[in-house]
């Protein structure tokens, strides 16, 4: 990974694990121009990065994660008043054959042939996903032990295996099963539909504090407004309206929990207009009021 520009202070650690490899980064300004030859699953813990993949701009905020291809070339910059943390875990091509294989190969198979004689290396839906449930537990003790020194390559080893385990059962929920819950017979044009909505859904969550309009969403997704509107709510079950709404909550949440802000403020922050409305909509979804929450 090439370090192009860096202009205020910053800690870096990159700690290798066989040919796997995790990088910790703290930085108030930063920018990266990277194609690593590996998979990788990047997280960021506080603050915001800003990343151009091909054509697409991202935002990828506190508490998600993205992860992306071997062979992607991406531009990633920091620039923030508050130091940026994050986390990239990068894994070897070969891991996630050999961790495929075992996944998918039949019990005998595997005592007869332990490693795949096949390599053809999986291409995924690159997204942005929510950092919780087991795979936050995992990658936060990951980063623990990093944190404390540890050298175990077993025990890091386990907690890379974990991640891999933990980001294929997401991408099944994700991503399998909301392409086969598309309304379409070919299994080419429901894939091709997923890529589109998965880009669209990246496009809300990275500009969630804006004032987007649905026109500009269907546009990002290469659809009419009514196919995307349709097809959205089959792949995700709820309205692009009600998808915003959930991540300007969740965003909510994390302010509430981390900041000092206001609760006005906070509203303004995650793009409500009125503080009623927040008020309401954050006590139906959670159960409690955000003072109460905070």
């Amino acid at each position: 990974m090439k370090m192009l520009n860096v202009k205020k202070e910053m800690t870096f650690q990159s700690t290798l694990v066989d040919k796997n490899e995790v990088i910790m980064e703290s930085a108030y300004e930063s920018a990266h121009q990277a194609t690593t030859g590996k998979y990788e699953i990047q997280m960021i813990f506080n603050g915001a990065a800003a990343y151009t993949i091909a054509n697409r701009e991202l935002n990828l905020y506190s508490g998600n994660f993205i992860f992306l291809n071997q062979d992607t070339s991406y531009h990633r910059k920091i620039d923030s008043m508050l130091k940026v943390d994050s986390m990239s875990v990068l894994f070897d091509p070969d891991f996630v054959l050999d961790f495929e294989y075992v996944r998918n190969a039949k019990a005998e198979l595997l005592l007869d042939e332990p490693i795949s004689t096949e390599r053809k290396a999986p291409v995924f839906v690159e997204a942005i996903y929510p950092l919780e449930g087991d795979m936050k537990f995992n990658l936060l003790n990951l980063k623990k032990h990093l944190d404390q020194g540890c050298q175990d390559n077993l025990l890091l080893n386990t907690y890379l295996e974990h991640a891999l385990h933990n980001y294929y059962a997401l991408y099944d929920a994700e991503v399998t099963h909301r392409e086969a819950s598309l309304k379409f017979l070919s299994h080419t044009t429901k894939s091709e539909i997923l890529r589109r909505l998965s880009i669209a859904r990246d496009y809300i969550i990275s500009n969630y504090n804006k004032n987007i309009c649905l026109e500009e969403i269907a546009r990002i997704a290469c659809l009419s407004v009514n196919h995307f509107l349709r097809t959205f709510k089959q792949a995700y079950h709820q309205s692009p309206h009600q998808f915003l709404t959930s991540i300007r909550l969740r965003q909510a949440k994390y302010f509430l929990r981390n900041t000092d802000y206001p609760v006005n403020e906070i509203v303004d922050i995650v793009g409500f207009e009125c503080p009623s409305s927040f008020i309401r909509l954050f006590r139906n979804s959670f159960q409690v009021t955000p003072g109460q929450y905070r």
